[in-house]
C-alpha cells in the first residue's frame, strides 16, 4: 500500500469535490499509467442524462494533455488529465479501469 500511495502523492490535485466513486477510479488510473502526471477535477454540475455507473470520455486536447467528462448519478465533472499519452492510449487506459 505504501507504494500506491506515493505514486498518487501529488498526482491527483483536488480543488472540488469529486462525483462519488470517481476518486477511485482515477487513483487506479494514475497508479496503472506513470505517463499521466496529474489529474485534476473540475466543478461538478447536475444533469439530467447522467445515469448508472461511471462514464469517462475524453473529449478535446489541452496544453500538456486532456480534457475529459465524467458522468455519473446526474452529474457531470471535467477532468484535465496532464500526460503524454495520446487520446486513443488513454481511451484505452480508462477502458481498462472499468470495473
Amino acid at each position: 500500500m505504501g507504494m500506491r500511495l506515493r505514486k498518487l502523492q501529488g498526482k491527483l490535485k483536488i480543488e472540488h469535490s469529486i462525483i462519488d466513486g470517481l476518486r477511485r477510479q482515477i487513483e487506479r488510473l494514475i497508479v496503472e499509467n506513470p505517463e499521466i502526471r496529474s489529474v485534476i477535477p473540475g466543478v461538478i454540475r447536475p444533469v439530467r442524462d447522467a445515469k448508472g455507473e461511471i462514464k469517462i470520455r475524453v473529449t478535446v486536447p489541452v496544453t500538456n494533455g486532456w480534457k475529459a467528462i465524467a458522468l455519473s448519478a446526474g452529474a457531470r465533472q471535467e477532468l484535465f488529465i496532464s500526460t503524454t499519452l495520446s487520446k486513443e492510449q488513454l481511451e484505452a487506459a480508462l477502458e481498462r479501469r472499468r470495473p
